[in-house]
């Protein structure tokens, strides 16, 4: 990870763009995978030699109204925007610093009230801070299930239990980038993202891309060993008087195959953890 972030996401997102992409003829031969600097400066009504100093890091700070302007030019969703103004350090940071990795007993005690449910809370960069026993159960077939970025990257089990693999990937490094946004040198994130781009030349592609989103709610599915296909929908909610956290609630379709396999995972793991006392 260089010190020019800004720089570095305004190239990713230019190469995701064509030309007709924007509405734009091209002409002559192209050198440059995606629009030209010149063509995001027209695009986004700013001088082309002030856009090359951004991308190259000699100017870092950008008004609100170039960063919206910009954010259109490269057609950014609201979570792509809003990054795009962390980074240029125009929008609140909220960063780590302010934010906890303590889970609260009052938040371990709602986790436990959904026995149903698989509920566990994050931090920014995907550590399972804490998780009710269902979640427990769902995640027995990883070795260890300790961040959801290592398991989906690194752990053996990832590509087999996650059966939308590719679509977990781009949404769970998509995640990651938000945080990035928020603290691009924060010492986890760093050591993270260093650990996975030295193992995964997937996740190394995926982190190259600069896409961002945030983690609000989405359907997995999954396929267990010990009771087959999973399709679950998931909310996630910040957790406020825990900066950072999240708690993460996945349910089935109520009496849909999902459900009752979610039920037999809830009483095999049951009988597993009576047995072992």
């Amino acid at each position: 990870m260089t010190d020019n972030h800004l720089g570095e996401f305004l190239r990713a997102r230019r190469a995701g763009l064509r030309p007709q992409d924007v509405g734009m003829a091209s002409y002559g031969v192209r050198r440059v995978t995606g629009l030209r600097r010149e063509e995001v400066a027209v695009l986004a009504g700013v001088n082309a030699d002030y856009y090359t100093r951004l991308e190259q890091g000699r100017e870092r700070h950008p008004s609100a109204q170039v960063l919206d302007a910009l954010g259109r030019a490269l057609r950014l969703d609201p979570h792509a925007q809003a990054h795009l103004h962390q980074l240029a350090g125009a929008a609140p940071s909220n960063r780590f610093t302010h934010t906890t990795d303590r889970v609260s007993p009052a938040l371990r005690r709602l986790m436990d009230g959904y026995p149903g449910a698989p509920a566990f809370s994050i931090n920014r960069t995907l550590d399972i801070l804490a998780d009710n026993a269902l979640a427990e159960a769902l995640h027995s077939p990883f070795e260890r299930a300790d961040n959801l970025a290592r398991m989906t990257f690194l752990d053996p089990a990832g590509r087999q239990f996650y059966t939308r693999w590719s679509h977990t990937a781009q949404a769970t490094v998509s995640h990651l980038r938000q945080a990035a946004g928020l603290d691009p040198d924060h010492p986890r994130l760093r050591e993270l993202v260093r650990a996975l781009s030295e193992h995964s030349a997937d996740f190394t592609r995926l982190w190259n891309t600069h896409a961002v989103r945030g983690k609000t709610q989405d359907t997995k599915h999954f396929l267990h060993p010990d009771v087959g296909p999973l399709t679950l929908t998931y909310q996630a909610f910040d957790v406020c008087d825990a900066p950072g956290q999240q708690l993460v609630i996945y349910q089935a379709e109520p009496g849909s195959p999902s459900a009752q396999a979610l039920n037999l995972l809830g009483s095999l793991h049951a009988t597993s953890h009576q047995d072992a006392l």
